[in-house]
């Protein structure tokens, strides 16, 4: 039986990005709920789980980095999109099947980092089937597709989430990774290997890696022009860069809490599902409600919606004397607790789906339209960057502080969002409105000076006691933030500044290399240099006039042309 070519009619691209989405979503509710689900069973603690998680979802932040490679790199033969679609998930089954002779908890270091990869590659897949559909979805259908996309990716998560919990007491956490490497196999064979992509004319371009490196270089560089260019872009910065709200009851403390408080499999699998049908239901009301009333007045109210639940859930937490993480059966759970535990996760979910509704189109709101290819695809990298360190140190807390003041801390800082949600405005010249320079400045000393703070705080000249994790990960952010900055600053500075920025894009690895610290602490002195050298390297380019991201008038750009060199 020969099997139809879905992207020959309307019903069937439709159908086919349907099933590419699901293969997205499956991993990501196998690891989130599934996973994170017994690895509690089986007494790991919540830091180790959170990081886990966190893990997880950080290739997703670093996504924009494979677009260029799979632009310069394709195949006439399988098909410019569909061999990179091809490829990745063999390679999604291949990792998959690969976890399955791990012994859990025993080598979670291991599953950790063969899901890293696992997760890079899935990363890789999302950019390619985006870079599908921009081919082979018509104008006409584009919104429908989406709606249908993110629909398929919502269900891959109930189904690699509930659906494994639910089969967890015949197939097992092995088990387990086989029905998930099952259900992308089964796409791969009857969804994408039938796929014939429309034949196009692959440019000829220059040696591969080299045209690849230009291309992330181009990246770099426009994706730092929008962001500083205008007011509204630079907010959005940093609005990408906070937590979308509280997100504690969407990651694994959730999970965590619900198994310490007697939950079986089966009923944290049917509090995930609902969760899954609320929240996309959820997505599409708040759009249209957003769309009619207007998107930051309902994006303020939804984000501040979303820390009620969490409140709601510590003061429970609280009243029951439920504090600090328990082992299983050390502790029985009074009934009281587990319904608050169904009521905050339910209206969080619609609180939740009423954001994810309108927090995109925001972003859209800001981004220059010359670029918006790589501006928004780098304001949804850093909202994965958000979720990665989001879970990263709600872990640590929990071990640290307990599950109240775990939640209140979430619940305050989902709320810090809505200081710079007011300032995300359009620009009425998204091209640059003269403020760039002052601004890619201003955040020079800004990073520099969080730089020279860790110093102190390294040397121990005060002490953060047992949250001193979380003030780990906040320094990361700072390392990787600077960083970026300066290899971006370098693509842009181009032949300005050229000594200088070739010297950032030197250091640029050096800072992100300070993620290694907590594995080989022996190296003192190299962790206390770095960050030195860094801001010393930014404090130099915070000196730089930044010509190169003026706005030049148009009637002034088309005298200086009439003039003679």
């Amino acid at each position: 039986m020969r099997l139809p070519n879905l992207l020959a009619t309307r019903f069937g691209r439709l159908t086919a990005f349907f099933f590419l989405y699901i293969t997205e979503g499956i991993p990501l509710g196998f690891a989130a709920t599934a996973i994170a689900t017994q690895l509690r069973r089986q007494d790991v603690g919540p830091a180790e789980i959170g990081a886990f998680v966190g893990s997880f979802y950080l290739p997703w932040a670093f996504k924009w980095a494979f677009g260029p490679f799979i632009d310069v790199f394709a195949s006439e033969r399988l098909g410019r999109r569909r061999g990179w679609i091809l490829g990745t998930q063999i390679m999604l089954v291949v990792t998959l099947l690969a976890c399955m002779g791990l012994e859990l908890p025993a080598q979670l270091g291991a599953l950790t980092g063969v899901l890293l990869i696992h997760n890079s590659f899935g990363a890789m897949q999302d950019v390619a089937i985006d870079a599908l559909a921009v081919n082979t979805l018509h104008e006409d259908e584009r919104g429908l597709a989406n709606g249908v996309m993110f629909g398929g990716a919502a269900i891959g998560m109930a189904l690699g989430g509930s659906g494994v919990l639910f089969l967890m007491p015949l197939i097992g956490i092995k088990g387990g990774f086989m029905f998930v490497a099952g259900c992308i196999a089964a796409v791969t064979v009857f969804i994408v290997l039938p796929l014939k992509e429309p034949r196009q004319e692959i440019a000829r371009r220059a040696a591969g890696w080299a045209a690849a490196g230009a291309e992330v270089a181009r990246f770099s560089a426009q994706a730092f022009r929008s962001f500083v260019g205008t007011r509204g872009a630079f907010a959005g910065l940093g609005f990408a860069l906070l937590p979308a709200g509280a997100m504690s009851l969407g990651l694994a403390l959730q999970s965590n809490l619900a198994v310490e408080i007697g939950m079986s499999d089966d009923s944290i699998a049917w509090l995930s599902l609902w969760s899954q049908v609320i929240s996309a239901i959820s997505m599409v009301i708040g759009g249209l409600l957003s769309d009619k009333l207007g998107r930051r007045r309902t994006l303020f109210v939804y984000l501040a919606l979303m820390s009620v639940p969490v409140f709601y859930l510590m003061g429970v937490l609280t009243e029951h004397q439920w504090v600090m993480p328990a082992a299983k059966g050390e502790r029985i759970a009074p009934p009281a607790l587990i319904t608050a535990m169904w009521v905050a996760t339910l209206l969080y979910a619609v609180a939740q789906g009423l954001m994810y509704g309108t927090r995109s189109a925001i972003f859209m709101d800001v981004t220059n339209p010359a670029v918006a290819a790589t501006q928004f695809t780098a304001y949804m990298a850093m909202m994965n960057l958000a979720i990665s360190y989001s879970a990263t140190w709600q872990g640590i807390a929990i071990e640290a502080i307990g599950y109240p003041r775990t939640l209140l801390i979430d619940g305050i800082t989902g709320l810090l969002c809505l200081i710079v949600l007011p300032m995300i405005k359009p620009s009425l010249t998204p091209e640059g409105d003269g403020g760039g320079a002052l601004r890619t400045r201003v955040l020079a000393i800004v990073l520099a000076v969080m730089c020279l703070v860790y110093l102190p705080y390294r040397l121990g000249s005060w002490s953060t006691g047992a949250v001193a994790p979380i003030f780990e990960t906040l320094f990361t952010l700072v390392f990787v933030a600077s960083a970026v900055f300066l290899a971006a600053g370098c693509a842009v500075l181009g032949h300005s500044a050229r000594s200088l920025g070739r010297i950032g894009l030197m250091i640029a690895p050096l800072l992100l290399a300070m993620y290694a610290r907590r594995w080989w602490p022996q190296f003192e002195w190299l962790w206390l240099a770095i960050p030195v050298v860094g801001a010393v390297a930014l404090a130099a380019q915070a000196r730089l006039a930044w010509g190169v991201l003026k706005v030049v008038e148009p009637a002034a750009e088309g005298r200086a042309a009439a003039q003679p060199a």
